[in-house]
């Protein structure tokens, strides 16, 4: 079993600090994630539910997983503002109370580097996507530069105990190979909307199917 998801402190600072991240570039980046997204639809991490205005009108279920208590309840709000019909429900991505094969879709956005288990997060959403479904995500990642790798898994000793569980030196698109998906499109480029997010400042975002 997982243990019940508290990061009281980053929770707070993470919803105070999510608009200006937005405005920076982060809200251009969910909007293309979500593109054309469809159907029977499933997030993990939806945190304060930042994202549920930017899903397509084509989206005609949303269940959204919220473990953390403060940004569940922030989300439930966001949810009764939500264009598409949304249900958020007290999950970590490692234990979702789903049936197999019930989404057309997932959705990871900025979530996956504070998982505590990041291939059990992503067994699960291969088990809970249908076959030929898709992955959407948007993730922070290890760099491609191997002097900038080593100082990423120098700084995870320390760096989960002060950001809520985030690892900066995560291999995501291997993860997410190894679950059991096809990376149909990936794009990786720099994000850096704040001084202190030079560790995290490697992202992709992109489409991946479930095989």
């Amino acid at each position: 079993m997982i243990d019940q998801v508290r990061h009281p402190l980053a929770a707070r600072l993470f919803a105070r600090e999510v608009g200006g991240i937005d405005a920076r570039g982060a809200a251009e980046h969910r909007r293309r994630l979500l593109d054309g997204v469809a159907g029977h639809v499933l997030e993990i991490g939806a945190g304060t539910g930042i994202s549920f205005a930017d899903y397509p009108a084509a989206v005609t279920a949303l269940v959204a997983a919220e473990p953390e208590p403060y940004l569940r309840g922030l989300a439930q709000d966001a949810a009764r503002r939500a264009p598409v019909p949304v249900t958020v429900i007290d999950a970590p991505a490692e234990q979702l109370p789903l049936p197999d094969d019930a989404f057309d879709a997932a959705v990871a956005a900025r979530v996956l580097c504070s998982v505590h288990d990041l291939g059990r997060a992503l067994a699960e959403l291969s088990r809970v996507v249908r076959p030929g479904g898709e992955l959407r995500f948007y993730e922070h990642v290890v760099s491609d530069r191997p002097p900038r790798a080593r100082a990423q898994r120098a700084l995870d000793l320390i760096w989960p105990h002060l950001a809520g569980g985030c690892h900066t030196s995560r291999d995501t698109t291997r993860a997410i190979i190894a679950a059991g998906f096809e990376i149909e499109r990936s794009e990786r480029f720099h994000f850096r909307p704040t001084p202190l997010a030079a560790p995290t400042s490697t992202y992709v975002l992109g489409l991946a199917r479930r095989r």
